[in-house]
């Protein structure tokens, strides 16, 4: 059997990650010598606990395995939650940020940058509220990178 690709596992693995109340957020397979590395990130508003990941884990292999998408190639599955340090790409991303009350720090295309919190966000455009500034509606296509900034400490007002 040919090699899977990318776009096939995420046909399979999504409808299986969203039966479990998920986001299947990407899907990666890299080679680690004669084996195969599938590397599964999944996430929901709130995070995804431990217990849950496992859960998914399950599925996912008993999906792997029932429809032999791997062939004979021997692989190793990996299912976790995103880092701090995934991009914000897509409007849930934005929400979960705003859920969290996260700092996010973002570049535009033009090479500005601002720091600062959403207060809002729809499918096409994200409001983002600067300490000390007018709040900044920026389109999607106008940001080259956001990411959620860690915070050390607790923002005021949330203590």
């Amino acid at each position: 059997m040919a090699a899977v690709s990318t776009d096939e596992l995420v046909k399979l693995l999504g409808p299986v990650v969203a039966g479990a109340s998920a986001d299947l957020e990407d899907v990666v397979i890299r080679k680690a010598g004669a084996r195969s590395v599938v590397v599964v990130t999944v996430d929901r508003d709130g995070g995804v606990e431990l217990d849950a990941i496992a859960d998914i884990s399950r599925r996912i292999s008993d999906i792997l395995d029932e429809n032999d998408v791997m062939g004979q190639t021997p692989y190793v599955l990996e299912v976790g939650s995103p880092g701090v340090d995934r991009p914000l790409t897509e409007p849930r991303h934005w929400r979960r940020a705003k859920l969290g009350n996260r700092l996010v720090k973002v570049a535009t295309v033009d090479g500005n940058q601002l720091t600062g919190r959403v207060e809002d966000f729809d499918n096409d455009s994200v409001v983002v509220g600067v300490q000390g500034q007018a709040a900044r509606r920026l389109a999607y296509s106008d940001i080259s990178k956001a990411v959620v900034q860690v915070e050390f400490s607790t923002p005021k007002g949330d203590e």
